[in-house]
């Protein structure tokens, strides 16, 4: 059973994977998936580039033709290395291609840790790329000021691995339900802010993690940074996109992770990219979900759960109209 995109509708589909034939291949015994704001974005035919339909999975390889993922290993999924896979939403799932690109689509994880806590991997890997461009940038994290605009599960992790390299971070939101969300989860510490509330000209570097970089809140970023500080791009963007007022083509300089020099009501600014991430960068998340003296508890984030059998469902119901919180898939009911 498999949930899959068609014609840009949800369905639910009861055939079997394809047989590990040909290349190398695996299939994956699905334990648990998460509902990312990407897949809502394809359902409601709002995102740019290619498909990663239900990318956030840990699972369990259950057959195998590829000798460096023999059967009863756990993995999870990096939707940025293009390998022949189907969607993550299933109770298996299919998953070939070169041996090489195999083994890092499938990063290998701990058969110990919950999986409620491994589902996080992805989302923690794509946070910690962003910061890594941060500290590219400004050097170093410790000491520095970081104002994280977004508090969705994006912008709650960032500001989380910005706290826990030394740095100052705050996390802002514009919804009061998302805010209050955020400090009942209680994984955060440090200050949790409207945007109105975030103070001018303050923050070494701003990171723009909402769903879009829309003008309302790049703005807000803009005018939290001080003088030739950083801009992070981390949410979505298009060809086209920009924002009068400052030269910068926001998509270019995201998907490039380039570094554009601009100015913004006469002061110098610095806006860059954050976009994929690398196998360190899903070593590193693991390490920090697993680290035995003070895990990064992602679990907590969690506030529904739902059957793969009732997934399209609310996603025909409710679409992108979803509340605060991570929404985990399994592929049937706990016991």
């Amino acid at each position: 059973m498999r949930l899959v995109l068609e014609d840009g509708e949800p369905r639910l589909r009861h055939s079997p994977p394809p047989p590990l034939a040909g290349e190398p291949a695996v299939l994956i015994e699905v334990e648990l998936a998460g509902l990312c704001r990407s897949d809502l974005k394809e359902v409601a035919g709002t995102r740019y580039g290619p498909s990663q339909f239900g990318h956030e999975l840990v699972g369990t390889v259950r057959e195998s033709t590829a000798r460096d993922l023999p059967e009863g290993t756990r993995v999870v999924l990096d939707p940025n290395v293009v390998v022949d896979r189907g969607s993550g939403f299933a109770d298996r799932m299919r998953v070939a291609g070169p041996a090489q690109l195999l083994r890092r689509a499938l990063p290998v994880v701990p058969g110990g840790t919950d999986a409620r806590r491994l589902v996080f991997a992805e989302p923690l890997a794509c946070a910690r790329h962003c910061l890594s461009a941060v500290e590219r940038r400004l050097g170093c994290l410790a000491g520095a000021r970081i104002a994280v605009l977004g508090a969705g599960t994006a912008g709650l992790l960032i500001a989380c691995l910005a706290r826990l390299a030394g740095a100052e971070a705050v996390l802002a939101n514009r919804g009061a339900e998302r805010l209050a969300a955020v400090r009942a989860a209680g994984l955060l510490d440090g200050p949790v802010v409207a945007y109105d509330d975030l103070a001018d000209a303050r923050a070494d570097a701003a990171v723009v993690a909402t769903s879009f970089v829309v003008p309302e809140v790049l703005r807000h970023a803009l005018r939290a940074v001080v003088p030739g500080g950083l801009v992070m791009l981390y949410g979505g963007t298009a060809p086209g996109d920009a924002l009068p007022g400052l030269d910068c083509d926001l998509d270019a300089v995201r998907r490039t992770e380039g570094l554009a020099a601009a100015r913004w009501h006469g002061r110098p600014v610095r806006v860059a990219g954050s976009y994929g991430t690398t196998p360190h960068d899903f070593a590193a998340a693991v390490s920090v979900l697993t680290d035995p003296s003070a895990p990064l508890a992602a679990e907590r984030t969690v506030t529904r759960e739902v059957t793969l059998g009732r997934l399209h469902t609310l996603l025909r119901d409710r679409g992108t109209a979803l509340p605060p919180g991570k929404i985990l898939v399994r592929p049937a009911p706990p016991p």
